[in-house]
């Protein structure tokens, strides 16, 4: 499998395109230069300050509006207390979800700072902690040697985006409360009466402003977070309480969370009775010089549920979905370890091992504690801390190695598991380059492909792009031995408002799904992909984007397990040319080119022309730009975990009845920028 492109967290993010400058080639005419607009001054530069930023942007912080997003206000709260538990000043953490739907979380730690900030005269550290972004006493290292918080903006930004706020401080032998509301201070801090208790309290409810009416927190989902919070620090006691009234399924009302096993304990419920290829799994904990890893790992020849395997990875108590270099030090470890063991043992095939093998049926949980981690974005979905990867493949290596050699019988299973697995995906990857060969030789390709040279689907790749002009353009940018091309004739039918009979009499579709070589719905199988990815590159404007949507819509209703595949992709090709003598830069839409006009061409008066689509771009351009492994930046198509979500959204804008549509639009209305490229 091919090495993933760079990619953005989500479809709908757009990431900046980063070719190598090059200059225009010559003797080709260039798109008529646009002007630069005018009336662009110092009093429409717009200066937010205090928590507005956050309110006016919250999917910067939080990931947008959702129901996940409003889930991570839970998430921020809780990993404070967590922290305090990591650190070692708090035993108790509980968990309380009111009848009104407001949230609370207390701790028995230390209690937030409730003395003068020194930089912020008259306000306390309390105060400062929540109305302040980036103050936090997490960056110096000194108050925690390892957290979750890493950017000072979590206490904050739940502070902002709540309709209100209340926060109880114990600590210096007295009570200490303060209000805010929709981020701002309601009055200073008080104190209370005398009070031997220590810790802080924090209560809060969504805002609706921000998550729209009827927004409210899931019990059931509260609850999954807070458990996996106590299976991944043994030492804390997390105790769950929600009102009857808000529970709507089978979520208890109360309940306490205390893990000595860590991990383990997590993982054992996990398998329940699904058979495991060895008697028990692997799992320890290694603590070095203040930072630590935990795992648990099992396989199972029958797989697990509706995966195969899976791999859930934490950092600092903090869950990372999209996993990271801890994710790549543990498969890393077991491979070596795996064919060390195959080495003593004298099998000769684990040189067929990789990664994956060792990976592909496991039930892996993984946890690390370290300094100063780094994430990709704010919400710390993915770990990209390089020491990270040496830390857990160091401390897994020796127990990994002890625990093959202690149980040989078992060892040896585990051994020829994961060869039969690698066994399996070569001979996969043998029947696809049959298949490929034979198909490209027999099979009556749509005329209009031009298919690649190659006979391996490993490393292929199939643009799918709008009108012949465009094509032509991209069959000359292309990379003939693995890239091929598919143009469509203008914008394809809207599968999710049209019949059967009408989706299945489509010759627009009909060829696209003979170029793939896949069948459609429950016949659907990965291994009958043609190519290993599939790209959608349409035209940078509002009709580019409503083409990509029907073909993504298309995707997901006939074959949305190559979604789940992550084999779907956008490319994303520039919208502006920007050339000063010999310095060229693409922007990909309006924003940027201003942005780059303020930026690398500060100062300068260069001349900008505008793409009105790919067919106008040249070939060297489109290639480096658009096509290029080395200069492009594609965004991976991804589903989030709950269907539900994108089924709606599928519905409602691209349905049957405008109505829903309609509604959409008036909701949204507000969030539409003025000068949207029509």
């Amino acid at each position: 499998m091919a090495k993933p492109e760079p990619q953005p967290p989500s479809l709908f993010d757009d990431p900046a395109l980063s070719p190598a400058p090059a200059p225009a080639a010559a003797g080709r005419a260039e798109p008529r230069p646009v002007m630069v607009s005018a009336g662009y001054s110092a009093k429409d530069i717009e200066v937010l300050e205090g928590l507005e930023p956050v309110r006016r942007r919250p999917g910067m912080y939080i990931g947008g509006t959702d129901e996940r997003a409003l889930h991570h206000l839970f998430a921020e709260v809780l990993d404070n207390s967590m922290d305090e538990a990591v650190a070692g000043h708090a035993k108790v953490v509980e968990v309380t979800l009111d009848a009104d739907g407001s949230l609370s979380v207390r701790d028995d730690g230390r209690g937030m700072p409730v003395d003068e900030h020194p930089k912020h005269p008259g306000k306390s550290a309390l105060e400062v902690i929540f109305t302040v972004l980036h103050a936090g006493g997490k960056f110096s290292g000194k108050a925690y040697e390892t957290s979750g918080g890493l950017h000072g903006v979590g206490a904050s930004v739940v502070n902002a985006l709540s309709e209100w706020l209340h926060v109880t401080v114990w600590r210096d032998g007295h009570e200490w409360r303060q209000n805010f509301a929709r981020g701002l201070t309601q009055g200073p801090i008080e104190q209370g009466p005398p009070s031997r208790k220590h810790g802080t309290l924090v209560r809060f409810l969504p805002d609706p402003e921000i998550f729209g009416e009827g927004a409210a927190f899931k019990p059931a989902r509260l609850y999954r977070m807070a458990r996996s919070k106590a299976y991944l620090f043994r030492g804390v006691e997390i105790r769950w309480k929600c009102d009857p009234s808000r529970i709507h399924d089978a979520t208890p009302a109360e309940a306490s969370f205390h893990f000595p096993n860590g991990l383990a304990d997590y993982l054992k419920e996990r398998l329940g009775a699904i058979e495991t290829v060895t008697p028990a799994p692997f799992a320890g904990k290694v603590d070095r010089n203040g930072e630590a890893v935990e795992w648990a790992v099992a396989w199972s020849p029958a797989g697990f549920g509706e995966a195969d395997g899976f791999m859930q990875s934490y950092c600092n108590t903090v869950p990372t979905p999209e996993g990271g270099t801890h994710e790549a030090g543990l498969r890393a470890a077991l491979l070596k370890g795996l064919k060390a063991y195959g080495e003593l043992t004298g099998e000769k095939r684990t040189g067929l091992l990789t990664a994956e093998d060792v990976a592909a049926q496991a039930g892996a949980l993984i946890s690390v504690f370290i300094r100063n981690p780094e994430f990709q974005g704010q919400t710390k979905e993915r770990l990209s801390s390089s020491e990270a990867q040496r830390l857990v493949e160091n401390a897994l290596r020796d127990p990994f190695d002890h625990w093959l050699t202690a149980q040989p019988k078992s060892a040896t299973s585990l051994l020829q598991f994961v060869i039969e697995r690698a066994e399996e995906r070569l001979k996969r990857r043998k029947d696809r380059e049959v298949q490929r060969a034979s198909a490209t030789r027999k099979l009556r390709l749509p005329g209009k492909l031009a298919d690649c040279s190659g006979t391996s689907a490993d490393g292929s790749e199939l643009f799918i792009v709008e009108g012949d002009s465009a094509g032509g353009s991209a069959k000359q940018a292309r990379n003939r031995s693995n890239q091929a091309i598919l143009p469509l004739r203008g914008k394809i039918l809207n599968v999710a408002s049209a019949t059967i009979d009408k989706t299945g009499a489509n010759k627009e579709l009909a060829d696209l799904m003979l170029a793939l070589g896949a069948a459609g719905g429950t016949k659907f199988r990965e291994e009958d992909l043609r190519y290993d990815r599939i790209i959608i590159m349409t035209d940078a404007d509002v009709d580019g984007a409503h083409i990509a949507s029907l073909l993504i819509t298309f995707f997901y209703r006939t074959m949305p397990a190559m979604i789940r595949a992550g084999r779907l992709y956008m490319a994303l090709p520039p919208l502006y040319r920007l050339s000063h003598g010999a310095q060229v830069v693409y922007a990909r839409d309006d924003v940027h080119r201003l942005e780059l006009l303020d930026t690398a061409f500060k100062n300068k008066k260069p001349e900008v022309s505008r793409f009105k689509g790919l067919g106008e771009m040249m070939p060297a351009q489109l290639k480096e730009t658009t096509m290029d492994p080395k200069t492009r930046t594609l965004a991976r198509i991804t589903l989030p975990r709950t269907e539900e979500t994108v089924e709606e959204m599928v519905e409602t804008l691209m349905g049957r009845k405008a109505e829903h549509r309609f509604r959409f639009i008036q909701e949204n209305a507000e969030f539409a920028q003025a000068d949207v490229d029509v």
